[in-house]
């Protein structure tokens, strides 16, 4: 599932683009966002996950566990930080699911652009029961 709610063949599934609109932080991470409105964009962004994820398995409590999440961030040049941006959705994982279950492999890039500007978009593999 990706940042905008969606799961593959399950358009059905999607956030509607309104309910999520005024949610979305917009620009480079390193000029027009600070790192820490990046990482709480991130930390939005796996809400948003989790509740997709919810809504597709009926409740969290069947994940048994968070693989891997994959984060991209829209920097500005020279913006390094990219792993403490998408902290804020590792973190959230942990505090949801706990250590066992939320610990996860995970890649942090910075790109140069993203879709309608978005400073973050973030993809998660998760496994449930």
């Amino acid at each position: 599932m990706d940042d905008q709610g969606r799961l593959p063949g399950r358009s059905d599934r999607e956030i509607p683009p309104e309910a999520i609109a005024g949610s979305l932080v917009r620009g480079k991470v390193g000029a027009d966002v600070t790192a820490e409105q990046a990482r709480e964009a991130a930390r939005l962004t796996g809400l948003f996950l989790l509740s997709t994820l919810r809504a597709e398995l009926g409740s969290l409590d069947r994940v048994t566990s968070v693989l891997k999440v994959f984060g991209m961030v829209n920097c500005a040049p020279g913006f390094t930080a990219t792993p403490a941006v998408i902290d804020g959705c590792s973190d959230l994982l942990v505090r949801v699911f706990g250590r066992e279950t939320g610990a996860h492999a995970r890649s942090a890039i910075g790109v140069a652009e993203l879709p309608f500007d978005i400073c973050v978009e973030i993809e998660m593999i998760v496994a449930a029961g």
